[in-house]
């Protein structure tokens, strides 16, 4: 059965990438494939969408809604990291547009059987947390084999409170294997009461580190100014504060260009801008909300290269 998942802020997305007939465009988390699917609409039969993902299983379901499309369409199983790789092996080397959608699928949210979340968290639940499940370190493994100070330095780049309070729980109730453990060690610890459950941003971290998500994200965005023709646009939703924090950074800095004293009175770095903002951080209407209410924290940021 194809996938019927709804795209978040796919209007707004595609107002700020303004994929034109003929045009290139690259969708780098392609996920079930919805934005890809309306940008892919907007492209007309001279088009293309090079689509990535990290996860094959996403992949398949994306081909599923994409097939309409044709060669239109061509997806690749590689990380963000690796966009301008898979850009200049289709042959390209230069593209109209690049979109990053940021956000974990609902999918891996809701199989507890990945270890993403602690809810339906039974006792056999693996503590996996991979995007892809063919490589890399489970979030046990990554528990196991981090001393303290880095546990607590990979929570307080999630944004987790008191992260030494919480590593000291963990580790006081290690081994940690399954998704139930780190809920069990998670309840001795006294932490501020916010919005979230404490226990989800701690979760959050992990998935987070395990998927070197930050890494990632830094990577994909200055591969995506390399590959962007001049007029492209770049669009990214973000959905945690330190994703949202690190994309407005690099476009701020990217946009000012010249990263010389403000003393200096001559430039030193040869540095020029490489992008115009457009989007600073705008969020889902009302109207998307009611209907979606994982949508809540999205945040649309992007530009024009220069």
């Amino acid at each position: 059965m194809i996938s019927v998942h709804v795209p978040v802020m796919v209007e707004e997305v595609l107002n700020l990438l303004n994929p034109r007939p003929g045009a290139r465009i690259v969708d780098a988390t392609t996920g079930h494939g919805g934005h890809a699917e309306k940008i892919l609409e907007r492209l007309g039969p001279d088009g293309e969408l090079i689509g990535l993902d990290r996860d094959s299983g996403m992949l398949e379901k994306a081909a599923k809604r994409l097939e309409r499309f044709g060669s239109a369409a061509r997806l690749v199983h590689a990380r963000l990291a690796f966009l301008r790789d898979v850009v200049r092996g289709t042959g390209n080397e230069t593209v109209d547009g690049v979109l990053m959608d940021l956000g974990v699928c609902s999918e891996h949210l809701d199989d507890p059987s990945r270890g993403f979340t602690f809810r339906d968290a039974g006792e056999d639940v693996p503590l996996d947390m991979r995007m892809d499940t063919t490589q890399g370190e489970t979030a046990a493994e990554l528990i196991e084999n981090l001393d303290d100070e880095r546990l607590v330095e990979l929570m307080r780049a999630a944004d987790v409170p008191a992260p030494r309070r919480v590593v000291a729980a963990i580790k006081e109730n290690s081994p940690i294997r399954t998704a139930q453990d780190l809920l069990n060690a998670l309840r001795s610890v006294r932490l501020p009461r916010r919005r979230h459950n404490p226990a989800t941003l701690v979760f959050q971290a992990l998935r987070i580190a395990v998927n070197d998500e930050f890494g990632e994200l830094e990577s994909g965005l200055e591969a995506a100014l390399e590959v962007l023709a001049p007029g492209g646009r770049l669009a990214v939703l973000s959905y945690h504060s330190g994703e949202d924090r690190r994309v407005k950074q690099f476009l701020r800095r990217e946009q000012l260009g010249c990263i010389c004293p403000p003393d200096l009175p001559v430039c030193g770095c040869g540095r020029t801008p490489r992008i115009r903002i457009l989007a600073k951080g705008q969020g889902p209407g009302e109207e998307e909300i009611r209907a979606n209410p994982r949508a809540r924290s999205a945040r649309l940021r992007g530009g024009e290269r220069c």
